[in-house]
């Protein structure tokens, strides 16, 4: 699988499966079929309500979490909640940490969001640790 450097040193794969208008078994399966393919970026959303099927198909397929590059984004209307948010999203997936948290429609009070996103990846510690890697394209 082709890789790209983030500007973190965190390496991502250049080619992820998405999970948007998924849910379910169908979701679940849909996402263990896409790990047992090769695929190794896997994208859901707090506002695709499929987080958990996405973390089942992770704990089934038995792929090393270390191997896996996990995306999920944080919607406009949680942008008040962000910590909460994302702690909710770890939880569903599964995972102790996520590979990269992205904005979901960056309007709004998409600032308070991001400063809390920035607390988390340096605080390391609320179950988000190190690993927490925020892009952003300005």
């Amino acid at each position: 699988m082709k890789m790209i450097t983030l500007n973190n040193n965190i390496q991502m794969p250049m080619l992820g499966f998405g999970t948007f208008l998924m849910g379910g078994t169908e979701c679940e399966e849909s996402v263990l079929t896409a790990l047992r393919c090769g695929y190794r970026m896997i994208d859901t959303a707090e506002a695709y309500g499929n987080e958990e099927a996405v973390g089942n198909a992770i704990v089934k397929s038995g792929i090393p979490r270390e191997e896996l590059f996990i995306v999920t984004k944080v919607n406009f209307r949680s942008y008040e909640n962000a910590r909460k948010t994302l702690e909710s999203s770890l939880k569903k997936l599964k995972t102790g940490y996520l590979d990269m948290v992205l904005l979901h429609w960056p309007f709004g009070n998409y600032y308070a969001a991001w400063r809390e996103m920035e607390k988390l990846y340096r605080e390391g510690k609320s179950g988000l640790s190190e690993f927490l890697t925020l892009n952003r394209t300005d």
